[in-house]
């Protein structure tokens, strides 16, 4: 039909008035305004006359029985008008949208445009759709039921108290539906939200947490962190490989070896011994059967270390590897041994790495502490302090701040939470320099023999001049060092005071110490080692999944910091003041190793005591502030 002036169209769905006819374009009037458009960008509804779009949108048509009309024309295609005129007769220009919309939206028929043929569709279809759009109805009258007792929920959370559904609060169980995007959206699986979007909350993960914490959907202590960065609070699934018992491999087990660690520790993955000439850093050896693009690599890549939390560690390699690799667990243990002879100045003379067999003793720090004068322990120290005497001349750093350990007990009722000092003892100074003499030999072996390798190095850090005195002065250090970085060219480690440096005594919980070895295994075989490019590669892939370990350890450290002091509102310690800025002060907890900023009077100096309570714990948003007693 020709189209004239103040005919009733549609454009893009919506009503429009033809104010004038041009030769290659018309002028129709929308509800916001008149546009030119051309003649096929809309459909013809009614020959009008239609003065004004007002008297559409207030237009109304009595009744009318869709279905019976759908029963006539079953089989048939019948236009638009055809229907219109059998379920209302006669009606109004202004009321033919009106029409349209109710055939078009109706589940009796399948219409496309006023000028199109209309689909009729059978009995069945049409029940079906009528049962969908009744479900669909359904569920928002319950969604909205929902956002009225979550809304009284919040309200009621920043009071303090929570109503329950008696009292018109959200409901559990049966309210969990709703909450499901909230959750995916807290654990960082999605960025939208369809509840928090209707409630008026942004969507954010903090907002996510928070309501699910309000609505009880979540207790207290759930801990989302590990899964927002993307970590599996599981160990690694692919099963590692056994070793082959007839491997040749150097017996050590005539020798005293002691894998030392901290008494929570679960993986021992190195030890000592000294044979009056060689020290031996003994490593496990996961690398001889966990080759380079296994399936058990392929998923340590992905992952880049262990995971630990105070919940407890979800490995790089499968659970068996520890019964294959770990060391001290089984009467013997197969090792990758670096056995280190020193110049008379401490310093590195030659360095031998062999494939072991050894016999493992355990034991923690404070044991093996109150055993540093026995001989089986004296020399082991006295190769410590040397190192740790050419180190200091080399110029590394040494920081000495509080450190804690949080561990959290799920077999307890809401999951009890412990925070205890790690204490300074001895031995584990000793075994931190045989673990770095061990790394520094295995980069001197590698440079030396021309294998590609990882290095670990760090730029020197530069101190202010007027360094402060005490636990100030270790909070100022750290603050002052650089990042290290990992590549395959070897530079100096100035933290450390080494010339050279790898990390290689952790290959069962860090991806790139079992690239070090997997490297350092095929050149013991004579075979073809993996070139700089694919060791970039690798250690690229391992080092970025293990920061995003490190990120995921480092917050859920803090939640469970948050959870602990939100438990214990009476909570008090001493703090310690770090850093000054006029009022501003930097203060740190030593019983839970955190710091924060707090306004101080000027008179407060450095390194002086005072005492705190924790307030305005916020969990979701890992917020808190330490308040002077």
């Amino acid at each position: 039909m020709k189209l004239k002036e103040f005919s009733l169209v549609l454009y893009k769905t919506q009503p429009a008035i033809i104010a004038k006819v041009d030769t290659d374009k018309i002028e129709i009037e929308l509800a916001d305004g008149t546009k030119k458009v051309r003649e096929k960008d809309v459909e013809f509804l009614h020959a009008g006359p239609v003065r004004a779009l007002k008297g559409v949108a207030q237009a109304t048509l009595p009744p009318g029985d869709l279905a019976e009309a759908a029963e006539f024309f079953a089989g048939e295609t019948p236009s638009f008008a055809e229907i219109a005129e059998l379920v209302w007769g006669g009606y109004p220009a202004e009321a033919a949208f009106a029409a349209w919309k109710a055939i078009a939206e109706s589940p009796y028929f399948s219409a496309t445009t006023p000028t199109s043929p209309v689909a009729v569709r059978t009995a069945e279809e049409a029940a079906a759709i009528i049962k969908k759009n009744a479900a669909k109805r359904e569920e928002g009258a319950e969604r909205e039921a929902f956002a009225a007792r979550l809304k009284k929920t919040l309200a009621a959370a920043k009071g303090g108290t929570a109503p329950d559904a008696a009292e018109g609060g959200v409901r559990l169980p049966e309210d969990g539906k709703f909450l499901q995007d909230v959750e995916a959206l807290a654990l960082g699986k999605t960025e939208k939200s369809r509840t928090l979007k209707e409630a008026g909350l942004g969507e954010t993960k903090e907002n996510a947490h928070r309501v699910l914490l309000a609505t009880g959907f979540w207790p207290l202590e759930k801990n989302p962190w590990p899964a927002r960065y993307g970590k599996s609070l599981a160990s690694s699934s692919v099963p590692v490989d056994e070793p082959n018992d007839t491997d040749e491999r150097l017996d050590l087990t005539g020798l005293e070896s002691y894998a030392i660690d901290n008494a929570w520790s679960t993986d021992p993955d190195d030890a000592v011994s000294f044979d009056g000439k060689i020290l031996w850093v003994h490593v496990a050896d996961p690398a001889s059967t966990v080759t380079p693009d296994s399936s058990a690599d392929l998923d340590a890549r992905a992952r880049g270390s262990t995971l630990y939390i105070p919940e407890g560690a979800a490995r790089m390699l499968a659970e068996n590897s520890l019964s294959f690799y770990a060391l001290g667990l089984t009467e013997t243990s197969r090792a990758l041994s670096f056995g280190i002879t020193f110049t008379e100045t401490g310093a590195i003379d030659s360095v031998d790495i062999r494939r072991t067999r050894i016999r493992v003793t355990r034991l923690t720090y404070a044991q093996a502490s109150a055993r540093r004068a026995e001989p089986s322990f004296a020399p082991l120290f006295a190769i410590a302090e040397r190192n740790i005497a050419r180190r200091r001349a080399a110029g590394a750093v040494f920081i000495d701040l509080p450190e804690v350990h949080i561990s959290v007990d799920a077999s307890t009722p809401g999951a009890s939470v412990s925070i205890e000092r790690v204490e300074d003892e001895p031995a584990a100074d000793m075994v931190r320099e045989m673990m770095l003499l061990a790394g520094e030999a295995a980069a001197r072996f590698a440079f030396k023999n021309e294998i590609p390798f990882q290095y670990v190095s760090q730029e020197e850090p530069e101190f202010p001049s007027d360094m402060p005195e005490g636990i100030a002065g270790e909070w100022r250090k750290r603050r002052s060092m650089r990042g290290r970085k990992v590549g395959t060219v070897p530079a100096d480690h100035a933290g450390l005071g080494i010339g050279m440096y790898s990390q290689v005594t952790s290959p069962l919980r860090r991806y790139g110490d079992l690239i070090a070895h997997q490297q350092l295994h095929r050149f013991l075989d004579g075979k073809p080692v993996m070139d700089t490019d694919d060791m970039l590669e690798r250690i690229a892939a391992g080092d970025t999944a293990a920061r995003g370990c490190t990120l995921a350890e480092r917050s859920s450290n803090l939640h469970w910091i948050l959870v602990y002091l939100s438990r214990n509102p009476d909570w008090e310690a001493p703090a310690v003041v770090v850093d000054k800025a006029g009022p501003q002060a930097t203060i740190l907890v030593p019983s839970l190793a955190q710091e924060s900023r707090i306004a101080l009077g000027d008179d407060v100096p450095l390194n002086a005591e005072i005492r705190v309570r924790a307030g305005n714990v916020r969990i979701p948003e890992q917020t808190f502030s330490f308040i002077p007693v």
